[in-house]
């Protein structure tokens, strides 16, 4: 069934609505319909205009049909309303002028009304752009949170609970990429300290492990102590062992292990290992840490409560172990 176009309008604001429904009333009294029918068809086709967004803002638009004897109005995909049935088909002629007309009243519509439509229009688009704004200022927000949340979590996961430094977990990842990036840049020296409480089991039994755990807590306050903080990286593997990465040689390493000593009444085995700019290309992680674990051994084979250090000098390709500097033996 064909469909002989009279009007298409965008009805963006309510002044544009009550223009296309005089033009409407306008069509039926020109074509000689029943202009009484048509206004109270009008009402029903105003409300589902207006539910469809005409006249909020933003453009609807809508097309004004004479499909063989009736008067339709057609919207968005599929939406059509019925105003009026003519008794006999419209002559063409009269269709041809008042189709002529109406184009020419869209084109020359009130400057007030193209004002005003414009000034609704940027309000809406104001209104659309500050609503972006927010939602975007709520996905950051939520963004940073998930991003807090998720460094909560992971610091969580790294952290040993019962003194607050990092845990084995952490060990093992923090290490490998100093190990790796010292021995890629070579540019500064890094140390492994390992440490562990001299005669823990038997202090545990005797005083009981409310006791044994302020004593944990008290070593871990002493590596706060000595370390710098947010450069180098204490840690508790479990039980009384502990560790500490530095970025500094083995003399400074030493320094810090006398220190834990005097602090701790010489009541700690430490060993000590270190990479520099001579350190050999082919040394390991394995390796690196397999020094500083032989270092410990023979701090507690000596008697315990003291520091060895095991280093690879650049003239040799042998191990060298021997006590740190002015720590009692």
């Amino acid at each position: 069934m064909g469909a002989d176009e009279l009007l298409k309008q965008n009805l963006a604001i309510e002044p544009d609505v009550q223009n296309f429904i005089g033009f409407v009333l306008k069509s039926v009294g020109t074509l000689g319909g029943s202009v009484f029918a048509a206004s109270i068809a009008l009402l029903k086709l105003l409300e589902q205009l207006r539910y469809a967004g005409a006249g909020v803002g933003q453009p609807l638009t809508v097309r004004l049909l004479l499909q063989e004897q009736q008067l339709v109005a057609q919207w968005g995909d599929a939406d059509r309303f019925g105003i009026v049935d003519f008794v006999q088909q419209p002559p063409a002629d009269r269709v041809a002028e008042l189709r002529a007309f109406l184009e020419n009243s869209v084109a020359l519509v009130d400057p007030e009304i193209l004002l005003q439509r414009n000034v609704e229009m940027m309000r809406r688009f104001d209104e659309s752009r500050a609503h972006a704004e927010r939602e975007l200022a709520d996905l950051q927000r939520n963004l940073l949170q998930r991003q807090r949340e998720l460094q909560e979590s992971t610091l969580q996961a790294q952290t040993d609970a019962l003194t607050g430094l990092f845990n084995r977990r952490a060990y093992d990842e923090k290490l490998k990429s100093a190990f790796l990036h010292t021995m890629r840049q070579k540019d500064s020296p890094l140390s492994l300290m390992l440490f562990d409480l001299d005669h823990f089991k038997e202090i545990n039994d005797e005083f009981g492990h409310q006791y044994g755990d302020a004593y944990l807590n008290k070593m871990a306050v002493v590596l706060r102590e000595i370390l710098r903080e947010d450069v180098d990286m204490a840690f508790r593997f479990g039980g009384d062992e502990f560790a500490a990465v530095i970025f500094a040689d083995h003399a400074v390493a030493c320094g810090k292990a006398r220190l834990v000593l005097q602090l701790m009444e010489g009541k700690v085995s430490v060993g000590i290992t270190a990479i520099n700019s001579n350190t050999p290309d082919a040394l390991t992680l394995e390796e690196f840490i397999r020094r500083a674990d032989d270092a410990l051994y023979q701090a507690k084979r000596q008697g315990r409560g003291r520091a060895i250090v095991e280093i690879c000098p650049s003239q040799s390709n042998g191990l060298c172990t021997s006590p740190c500097p002015e720590i009692p033996s």
